[in-house]
């Protein structure tokens, strides 16, 4: 799939075109957003909090320049299922959940006790959730987990 357009503005989606004139963020952790105007660029700043920041005028590379700069493709190799999948055969079944915690939360919020097979069956509900959260994970080419995945 080749672009018309070297990247969109980090703020309002517009296309930056080829040697066009964009601007970027001074500040070193914004190096990677780039946006088609000042305007863009402000609408940035008081989101990201930076003490002190300026917008910096630059050209985008020629088509030419930006496919020598491409970043190397990740090619993501998925594991076997059985990897993943958490069954009983291969992986031991622990309990991941704390039982006293879990009780006294029941009993001071709905005042109700817990059966301990409760801890059984959502440990298999946490497995099944985390399970699906990792194939996400791994189809955005991540290695680690995050709150988003699930």
């Amino acid at each position: 799939m080749e672009n018309n357009y070297w990247r969109k503005c980090s703020t309002c989606k517009k296309e930056i075109n080829f040697n066009a004139i964009y601007q970027k963020c001074s500040v070193s952790t914004c190096r990677k957003n780039v946006y088609c105007s000042v305007t863009c660029w402000d609408v940035h700043n008081p989101i990201m909090n930076h003490k002190s920041s300026w917008a910096e005028e630059e050209r985008a590379p020629s088509k030419e320049q930006a496919a020598n700069e491409r970043e190397p493709r990740r090619i993501i190799v998925s594991a076997p299922k059985s990897s993943t999948q958490g069954s009983s055969n291969d992986f031991p079944l622990d309990t991941l959940i704390v039982a006293s915690k879990l009780k006294n939360y029941i009993k001071e919020r709905h005042d109700m006790n817990t059966s301990a097979n409760v801890m059984d069956k959502l440990s298999d509900l946490v497995r099944e959730l985390s399970d699906q959260a990792v194939l996400r994970a791994r189809q955005d080419g991540r290695k680690t987990l995050m709150d988003r995945d699930f």
